[in-house]
């Protein structure tokens, strides 16, 4: 089974997934209510569920008489409980969950990580009952292109060329309408939403946990070095500095049925 470049076993991930609920299921939660289709009694798949934080709200939502399956390489990592709540370990580039079934699936910063994106979002769509909604949240990196200092845009010139080795397509939210469009999905629509931040704030810390438990492998890649890891640090504790990163792609589109 494939592994996630930052495993659920490492000292700090725990953390750090904490920290990424914080900062996305708030804007995650808002696209599943507007696609108005979890209610008490439908059934729902989160793929790539981490900590479980969607998958547990998704399984309040649709209670009672509904379920709510979490569903990821390693489930480690998840806490929480309920009685109407699937865990259920597994990769998606193997195939679909329960084909035909589903009234939501969801995966958010999932595909960017995975080889054969387009064998993943044929199974996710697969999962879908006719009349299902699919909403994938990836990230653009477009904003990183116009970083500043120079530094910190240099940083981030080395870190797209070390995800890029690594198979992590860090663009592919530009990508998802059309290839949904291309398995078959209608009524496609989307947006993307870019989060201002400065040093010392949550978006900042994130990057920093990030770049403390990745420092080792980013430098013996040779796309970066010691210099620019530390001036990014730096920039990152230091409140008056004011940056944009990832803007978080976020696109739906229904399943027709036959």
């Amino acid at each position: 089974m494939p592994e996630y470049v930052l495993g659920h076993h490492l000292k700090g991930e725990g953390t750090r997934l904490a920290l990424m609920s914080q900062l996305l299921d708030p804007m995650h939660r808002r696209y599943i209510d507007a696609l108005n289709v979890v209610r008490p009694g439908a059934q729902t798949l989160e793929v790539g569920c981490g900590n479980g934080s969607i998958s547990a709200w998704l399984a309040e939502r649709v209670d009672p008489g509904g379920r709510a399956v979490a569903f990821d390489l390693d489930l480690s990592l998840i806490k929480v409980r309920a009685p109407n709540l699937e865990l259920r370990q597994g990769d998606i580039v193997a195939g679909a969950v329960e084909p035909g079934t589903f009234d939501l699936v969801t995966a958010r910063a999932v595909l960017h990580h995975v080889a054969d994106a387009e064998a993943a979002m044929r199974n996710l769509v697969a999962s879908l009952r006719p009349g299902g909604a699919l909403l994938l949240i990836e990230p653009d990196f477009l904003p990183v292109s116009v970083a500043e200092p120079a530094e910190v845009r240099a940083f981030w010139g080395g870190w797209v060329a070390w995800s890029r080795e690594r198979g992590i397509d860090y663009h592919i939210g530009r990508a998802l309408a059309p290839r949904l469009a291309a398995i078959g999905l209608t009524e496609i629509g989307g947006a993307a939403e870019t989060a201002i931040y400065n040093g010392a704030s949550p978006w900042a810390d994130y990057w920093t946990q990030t770049i403390t438990e990745l420092r080792d492998g980013l430098l013996s890649s040779g796309k970066l070095n010691n210099a620019l890891v530390d001036t990014f640090r730096a920039c990152c504790a230091d409140s008056n500095w004011w940056t944009q990163t990832i803007a978080c792609t976020a696109v739906h589109g229904w399943n027709p049925g036959v």
